[in-house]
């Protein structure tokens, strides 16, 4: 789906209850901010004093992909996951993993104990990467649904 519109309306068919929609509010920034610390510590390369890591190519790719969509949520994302960058690679790692689960519990209760339907990455893997725009655009509302 190359259409925001299209995106959120799809990732929202399968959060739909309140009890859903405030576990994902707080376990997908829980896991974005902890998966970018424990990816900041996978060194891949450095290029002309920039340190590459796992967590600014994975970045890079979603910013990439979110400026097909949505050019404003795309820059805001950018600079949530720089903060979140910055913050999960100052965070010791055993934080980052227990935190890391404790927003993947987040997701799944969310989904068995309100929703009763699986999560939407289970049917489309890109909906790991449209979850965080669609709460983060509940934070900056620029896509009206």
């Amino acid at each position: 789906m190359s259409n925001i519109r299209d995106s959120f309306a799809d990732y929202a068919a399968y959060h739909q209850t309140k009890g859903n929609k405030w576990f994902h509010r707080v376990g997908i920034p829980l896991i974005m901010l902890t998966l970018l610390g424990m990816l900041a510590r996978v060194h891949i390369a450095d290029i002309r004093g920039f340190r590459i890591d796992a967590a600014v190519v994975l970045i890079a790719v979603a910013v990439i992909y979110y400026l097909t969509l949505e050019w404003r949520l795309a820059i805001a994302m950018l600079i949530v996951s720089i903060a979140f960058y910055l913050i999960g690679a100052w965070l010791p790692m055993w934080l980052n993993v227990s935190l890391f689960i404790l927003g993947w519990i987040f997701q799944f209760i969310g989904h068995s104990v309100y929703e009763h339907k699986q999560p939407a990455f289970f049917r489309n893997v890109v909906h790991l990467l449209i979850g965080p725009l669609w709460i983060l655009n509940d934070v900056i509302p620029v896509v009206r649904e």
